[in-house]
């Protein structure tokens, strides 16, 4: 068992007040925190210390993967850490993006590899399936609407300007439309974007104060419109699911599924990648070819609730297809119980009050709120105990079989 020391990453869309709250430190920080980071990932691993030496996770799993990972994970994924565990504090909105499928992205890191464009939009040759667990009221885009439901959304603003996106969505005869729909929103012509970005704004703002089904989407889009001005995810945003995912519920996101974080606090675990494909709502390039290439209109963005354990009635884990990873949740009293997952790589973050884990070899350590520690796959018969809620990261091909 091994306490972590996390990274912050100090991205403009962080909140100055969540993460140094759940840290116990002074608040608001002196910056924006967006994302605590826990694990091996190589834009940020966590330190820790083994055997009086200072050392990144990222090498002590390298040096031993096998006695780090566990010999089934290394077969499956090679000796590398397999997840990565967050803590996400969203004050404003998050990119629109996609992440690609495992084929989907060994196949287009090859490609760009070859082409000679290290500068590619793929960073790695992992997928990137996320999981958000809300700690507080979330809220998200999260999928497409229904053809017939998008085209009521942007009918419903009265905009001249929207009737060919209307009728590309309700002559459509599949979800295809949708993508037809966004190409057309995403390559809306230069020299007319500004003025179309805010005729659509203000026509949000004054539907926002409107009773209807669709009052608090097109609040969103007046919203984001604060911190992304002329932006045509503002626009694009109309064709996805805008929703709040309760307190302890998560949202799954799988491959193809175009998403976007609005403003909330969570833990989030995804895979160790960093390809994405952005719609909109950044600064950063939209590569709309390729983004278009990878969305699929026909994958939902689920909200996930947690299963209790059998056997473990204070332990519960949200399903997922994820292979790189599973996340649990462990309502921590006074009465030990095992920690699970019991073995493979795991890092355990505690999100309040207080968890003892003690070791089968007499060794003990104490998580108080914000602290997590990483535990190796030769770390077997842990139990937990204290005061608390403990979240665990695991992997996802032991933990989902």
């Amino acid at each position: 068992m091994d306490l972590l020391q996390p990274i912050i990453k100090p991205y403009a869309w962080g909140s100055r007040e969540a993460l140094a709250r759940l840290q116990g430190r002074v608040s608001p920080s002196p910056g924006p925190e967006a994302e605590l980071w826990m694990g091996a990932h190589p834009a940020g691993p966590s330190v820790l210390v083994r055997d009086g030496r200072t050392r990144t996770l990222t090498d002590v799993v390298s040096e031993a993967p096998e006695r780090e990972l566990g010999a089934e994970c290394v077969a499956r994924f090679g000796s590398r850490l397999p997840f990565l565990l967050k803590v996400l504090a969203a004050e404003q909105p998050l990119s629109i993006q996609v992440h690609p499928d495992r084929r989907q992205a060994e196949a287009a890191c090859k490609s760009q590899a070859g082409e000679g464009a290290p500068d590619g939009p793929y960073a790695d040759d992992w997928p990137k399936p996320e999981l958000l667990c809300a700690l507080s009221p979330f809220e998200v885009l999260a999928g497409f609407r229904t053809r017939e439901e998008a085209a009521a959304v942007l009918d419903g603003l009265g905009l001249v300007d929207l009737a060919p996106v209307t009728a590309l969505l309700t002559a459509g005869t599949d979800d295809s439309a949708l993508t037809r729909a966004l190409r057309t929103l995403l390559e809306w012509p230069a020299d007319r974007q500004g003025a179309f970005v805010a005729a659509v704004v203000d026509a949000c703002a004054v539907k926002a104060d409107e009773p209807g089904a669709y009052a608090d989407a097109y609040g969103a889009v007046v919203r984001m419109a604060e911190h992304h001005p002329g932006d045509l995810g503002l626009v694009a945003s109309l064709l996805m699911r805008h929703q709040v995912v309760d307190m302890g519920q998560a949202l799954y996101m799988p491959a193809g599924g175009l998403h976007a974080y609005v403003r909330g606090f969570g833990v989030e675990v995804m895979a160790a990648s960093d390809n994405v494909l952005r719609a909109g709502l950044t600064s950063k390039a939209v590569n709309v070819p390729e983004l278009l290439r990878i969305v699929d209109p026909t994958v939902r963005v689920p909200v996930v609730k947690p299963r209790t354990v059998d056997g473990n009635p204070r332990t519960e884990v949200f399903d997922c297809p994820a292979e790189e990873f599973a996340l649990f949740r462990t309502a921590v009293t006074a009465e030990a119980v095992p920690l699970l997952p019991p073995a493979g790589p795991r890092v355990a973050l505690c999100a309040a009050g207080e968890a003892l884990l003690r070791g089968s070899g007499g060794e003990v350590l104490s998580l108080r709120a914000g602290a997590s520690c990483f535990l190796p796959d030769s770390d077997r018969g842990i139990t937990v105990e204290g005061a608390g809620i403990l979240f665990v990261a695991g992997t996802g091909f032991q933990a989902h079989s």
